[in-house]
């Protein structure tokens, strides 16, 4: 289970600091090399996704759909520093929940 967690958090970390430097590239106007690095992280986000032991490929994607949702919401609190309201943390506590049901429910 640790190894699951660990492979989420990397590829969520991968994608959302990829959408970030794309960002800063485009929205910001840093120099383009900040998309090309923004770029090759996504690739590796797709890369870390696969290495899941869930043979399901939508299952492991829309369960790292509510992992992302937390992880944005860590990045905006730590990087732009946007603090998150009680919302935002019942928001992220019931994506966890449903990423918990969708991965660890028992099945035949």
């Amino acid at each position: 289970m640790m190894y699951s967690i660990v492979l989420f958090v990397l590829a969520g970390l991968a994608e959302i600091g990829g959408g970030y430097l794309i960002w800063l590239w485009l929205r910001e106007g840093r120099a383009f090399y900040w998309g090309i690095f923004g770029g090759l992280a996504l690739v590796i986000y797709g890369v870390i996704a696969t290495f899941q032991a869930f043979s399901s490929f939508g299952r492991v994607y829309a369960a790292y759909g509510g992992v992302f949702i937390v992880l944005s919401v860590l990045w905006g609190w730590g990087i732009d520093k946007k603090t998150p309201d009680l919302y935002d943390f019942i928001g992220a506590g019931i994506c966890l929940v449903g990423v918990s049901v969708m991965l660890f429910a028992p099945r035949q």
